[in-house]
């Protein structure tokens, strides 16, 4: 199956009250291990890539290449949508420009003006040639940038004038953050949540951070109106864990155990049990 915009992915997942994980890949390991797991569980998804992650790969057409070569090989039918993660103006008209079908434009660190113009002038030039757009307002909260107990609680306003743009997803804070959650964090704002849905007017929205909160409230989450919720560091922390696993076992060491094809093998694993998971608690399994 041809690659296509997030934005039929998002609304049957909102209409059908499930959530489509928005996997962030890193490099050809990943990628193929987040497709091989969505097909083999009939699940829509979205590869989400940050402009950190093209930089690392070689460029906006090295990525594109690579996935639309691994969806034909890897024989994929499910529905995969290739998106831009917290993209610059540029960085997203890039993406435009080498063929992702979806791209998110963060303008959220811009005065509130000057973030609904970029993004009307990036909805525009996306939208004519049939990719979607997420947009975020506010910002949401960050491990680095220290925050504690609660992240931001986006402005219902700002979203309904951020929706009037032509989006097709919003993400906007809710006491969500990325990275790993601190101890004291107070949880999700379900109130702020159903004041955005409202503002919003029935666009999927979008809850960043993903790694971290518990089940009952991604599931609450998702039955008022979160379509999108982004994997990363999650899957960072598992990979990480069984590359680790394999070199403190001495693999390694033990006949060709250094070929990256095998030093990799079992971070792997460990990254498929994520994805595994994450479409089963989103509940997207069996919707493709």
């Amino acid at each position: 199956m041809a690659l296509i915009s997030a934005k039929s992915i998002l609304e049957n997942a909102r209409d059908g009250h499930y959530g489509v994980p928005a996997i962030n890949i890193n490099n050809l390991e990943w990628t193929k291990l987040t497709l091989e797991v969505a097909q083999e569980k009939n699940s829509p998804i979205l590869l989400a890539v940050s402009e950190g992650a093209v930089k690392y790969m070689g460029g906006f057409n090295v990525v594109t290449q690579m996935v639309k070569a691994l969806v034909e090989d890897l024989k994929i039918t499910v529905p995969v949508a290739l998106h831009l993660d917290h993209g610059s103006f540029e960085g997203s008209k890039k993406a435009i420009d080498a063929g992702f079908t979806s791209v998110m434009f963060d303008g959220s660190a811009f005065p509130l003006e000057e973030n609904l113009a970029k993004t009307r002038e990036i909805v525009e030039l996306a939208h004519s040639k049939g990719i979607s757009v997420e947009a975020e307002v506010g910002s949401i909260g960050g491990e680095e940038d220290g925050i504690v107990g609660e992240g931001e609680l986006a402005d219902p306003n700002e979203c309904r004038q951020l929706a009037e743009t032509g989006i097709d997803f919003l993400a906007a804070g809710i006491g969500n953050i990325h990275g790993v959650y601190p101890e004291n964090w107070l949880g999700l704002n379900f109130e702020r949540l159903g004041e955005v849905q409202a503002a919003a007017n029935g666009l999927p929205l979008v809850l960043h951070g993903g790694t971290g909160i518990p089940a009952d409230q991604v599931l609450r989450a998702i039955d008022l109106g979160v379509s999108k919720i982004n994997v990363n560091t999650e899957l960072q922390l598992a990979f990480a864990k069984g590359t680790r696993s394999y070199i403190e076992a001495g693999k390694d060491l033990a006949g060709k155990g250094f070929d990256p094809r095998k030093l990799l093998s079992e971070g792997t694993e460990e990254a498929k049990k994520v994805v595994r998971d994450k479409i089963d608690m989103f509940g997207s399994s069996n919707k493709a």
